[in-house]
């Protein structure tokens, strides 16, 4: 797949996602951030990072490395895709039992697990931290439905 054709899928899944878009129902109450703002500030930014994509890979300075004669992977890939999918299975099942943070903490350390840093006391702070102030911003300040934080704070 040459980059042109690369840009062309992502220009064809922009104008999907903006579709999907305008089909999110306006809320009934008066806010000032509704639910389409930011669905659509992010599908904006990536149409225009698509079409830049694309100006760039019409113009040749996207490099196809398809053929590169080295392909092989680099060494521990699939330990570092299995952190990344263990962390998102985790999320999955724990979240309903254990609620938000526990899952996003366990869910932060695989996807640093699969980009190498170590499975330490460390990771597990920096990790609780961002899964926490995710819980509070959407949960608490947006009214996002997250559940409970912890399943003993409901």
């Amino acid at each position: 797949m040459t980059p042109v054709h690369v840009a062309i899928l992502l220009i064809s899944l922009c104008g999907l996602a903006a579709w999907q878009v305008t089909a999110i129902p306006e809320s009934l109450m008066q806010m000032t951030v509704g639910p389409v703002l930011a669905p659509g500030v992010i599908v904006g930014t990536l149409c225009v990072l698509g079409v830049l994509y694309g100006i760039s890979a019409l113009r040749g300075r996207q490099t196809d490395e398809s053929h590169a004669p080295d392909q092989s992977p680099l060494p521990g890939s699939n330990t570092r895709m299995l952190s990344l999918l263990a962390g998102g299975v985790a999320f999955i099942a724990l979240v309903t039992p254990l609620g938000f943070v526990i899952p996003g903490t366990l869910c932060g350390m695989g996807v640093a697990r699969a980009f190498d840093a170590p499975l330490n006391i460390k990771s597990a702070l920096m990790c609780g931290a961002i899964a926490s102030t995710f819980w509070v911003v959407f949960a608490q300040l947006l009214g996002v439905g997250l559940g409970p934080a912890l399943p003993w704070l409901i």
